[in-house]
């Protein structure tokens, strides 16, 4: 039997939501696993890549054995039911720019699991599959929205399982995502940030994250537009994000941009705004980028509703 699971990209944080935002957009990535006939074959991964370019972060990026964190969830899940994967053959199709901040290893650890759990007859509900999910990636933020689809505010209680809740984002408010040349992985982005935080800036993103969820929740723009700053995580990155800081100066007086957040770790930039207005933000960010010799994919997206789907079943 052959199971293919496509997965939505995922942006997080949102600004002041660190570790527990998070959004699904319409770019994906397709995980298949098929069973294999011939016995100690073992565990074949490959990853194939819309361009050269990407296919060569893929393998860069993506261990191709037992290390990977595709095997490493698909693992998991079989364990808790008492078994272990033998031959499979797992074939990642990326289309989710690799470190970038959108949630290329959330996609392929949903995916993995999914398909794993399609083809053992659904063994796992969703609370388990959220919970395994978690537990590969370290953090709900990512791997929610993949699952669930939608914008999610998700927590990672003490005894592993996630709760969570989906917010309605207003269809009239644009999500633009900018996307730099350049790579920033997620253990670096992490490495900057200190152990600890003065009290007044965790009342801050406190409040902020408050603002954030009703704002979302009554549309309203001028408490949108305070509620998108940040003080945990964003002043750190900023220096490794050339242009970040610029973008933001110069998006500061568009009086159609609600505000311009990190997507994740980064270095992908998200930027929310009314609907007139957006063929600006995107030369804007072009431009500023383009002083500083960074090329750049940028696109206005809808939010993708829908979370991971199983699009093929081959027995």
């Amino acid at each position: 039997m052959k199971i293919s699971v496509k997965v939505p990209a995922t942006t997080a944080n949102l600004g002041p939501g660190f570790d527990c935002l998070g959004m699904a957009l319409p770019i994906y990535n397709t995980i298949t696993i098929e069973e294999t006939v011939l016995p100690g074959t073992g565990i074949e991964i490959n990853v194939i890549a819309d361009t050269q370019e990407a296919d060569e972060l893929s393998l860069e990026h993506i261990p191709l054995d037992e290390n990977s964190i595709v095997y490493k969830a698909v693992e998991l899940l079989y364990n808790s039911i008492g078994q272990t994967p033998s031959e499979l053959k797992i074939t990642i199709h990326s289309q989710i720019p690799i470190t970038r901040g959108l949630g290329s290893s959330a996609s392929v650890i949903v995916g993995g699991l999914l398909a794993a759990n399609e083809l053992l007859g659904h063994p796992a509900d969703e609370a388990a599959l959220l919970s395994i999910a978690t537990e590969v990636e370290g953090h709900p933020d990512n791997v929610t929205p993949a699952i669930i689809g939608g914008l999610v505010l998700a927590s990672q209680e003490d005894d592993g399982s996630v709760l969570y809740r989906k917010l309605d984002w207003p269809d009239e408010w644009q999500i633009t995502v900018c996307i730099p040349d350049y790579e920033l992985a997620t253990d670096i982005a992490r490495s900057v940030l200190p152990k600890e935080v003065p009290m007044h800036d965790a009342i801050f993103n406190a409040q902020r994250l408050a603002m954030f969820v009703q704002a979302v929740n009554t549309k309203d723009t001028e408490l949108m537009k305070a509620a998108l700053h940040d003080k945990l995580h964003q002043p750190y990155r900023m220096k490794l994000v050339p242009g970040l800081e610029k973008i933001m100066e110069n998006l500061k007086h568009e009086e159609n941009v609600l505000g311009c957040v990190l997507s994740g770790a980064g270095p992908s930039i998200l930027i929310i705004s009314h609907k007139n207005g957006v063929d600006k933000i995107h030369s804007i960010v072009k431009e500023t980028w383009a002083d500083l010799n960074v090329k750049a994919e940028v696109k206005t997206l809808p939010i993708e509703k829908n979370g991971a789907q199983i699009i093929k079943q081959d027995n």
